[in-house]
């Protein structure tokens, strides 16, 4: 899967017009030598086949815009910024949606469930770079309760973990309660009330394992793409993680990091995904790796 994304990937950059050194300002001569330093004036194939080579000894090349930096370096220096948004907007979508959806489905018909309802219709229409305009024009601008942007503090961090997280949030929020509304009348709940268990034994022992697994497909694609960065978020919020280079590599056609930040975000999707068939079976022992 890797080696058909990078193959794909790598023809396509080439067919994009111009280069990353058209907008340059030398004489032809000196252009001529930045060509050959980079290997661009090989053909194509052959460009190819030295990439590889290079990918293999976990070279992912040296920035064409970003004067003696390499794509590692980039990722090694700007990977934690956007590993700790990630984190604190992923646990921060998971407790608030698992929370709302369990309660929603015990509240059918409800004020609460009107809530989550439009919380969940919101959330998932409304593009996570758009939130992140009204809630920093909102609490920062006009109310000034928290910083613009940066990423120096915790203050700073609550902004843009709220904008990244309430997609998530809310998605999380609707597919946890359609999962419990399933299994409200299940048997086994039926069973486990007659012998006395609580209501909170039986929620969280019973029926919020068999609701998970939705859930759990879900949460794969979601950790990758929050923990190696949402990129417009990480742009309104001048944050300085991978999302940043993301944007301004495709801008700026710099071909080695537009590619290596491609493949690290695949890596780290294929490998979230194959970690979501690990815990099927922790959450659901029928289901066998096997």
């Amino acid at each position: 899967m890797l080696l058909a994304l990078i193959t794909i990937s790598f023809f396509v950059i080439k067919l994009i017009p111009g280069n990353p050194f058209a907008s340059e300002r030398m004489q032809p001569g000196a252009k001529k030598a930045i060509y050959a330093y980079y290997g661009l004036d090989k053909p194509v194939y052959e460009q190819y086949y030295l990439y590889l080579k290079n990918l293999l000894r976990g070279d992912l090349g040296v920035s064409y815009k970003i004067r003696s930096v390499t794509v590692n370096e980039v990722i090694a220096k700007s990977f934690p910024y956007s590993l700790d948004l990630g984190l604190r907007a992923i646990v921060a979508a998971v407790a608030a949606g698992l929370g709302l959806g369990i309660v929603s489905a015990y509240r059918r018909g409800r004020a609460l469930d009107t809530f989550t309802m439009i919380l969940a219709t919101v959330g998932t229409a409304v593009p996570s770079f758009l939130v992140g305009f009204f809630i920093q024009y909102l609490f920062a601008v006009k109310l000034r309760w928290l910083p613009v942007a940066q990423y120096t503090s915790f203050a700073h961090t609550i902004l843009p973990s709220f904008a990244l997280s309430l997609g998530m949030l809310a998605t999380i929020a609707k597919y946890a309660r359609a999962s419990m509304i399933e299994v409200i009348y299940a048997d086994y709940v039926k069973t486990a009330d007659a012998k006395g268990l609580s209501k909170m034994r039986i929620v969280l022992h019973h029926q919020l394992r068999n609701a998970l697994l939705p859930i759990v497909t879900l949460l794969g694609p979601m950790v990758a793409m929050v923990l190696t960065g949402t990129f417009v978020v990480e742009n309104v919020f001048a944050i300085p993680g991978l999302g940043r280079y993301y944007v301004t590599s495709i801008t700026n056609l710099d071909y080695t990091m537009i590619m290596g930040l491609t493949i690290f975000f695949a890596g780290f999707l294929v490998v979230m995904n194959l970690l979501v068939d690990v815990v099927y079976v922790l959450v659901d022992p029928r289901i066998k790796l096997s």
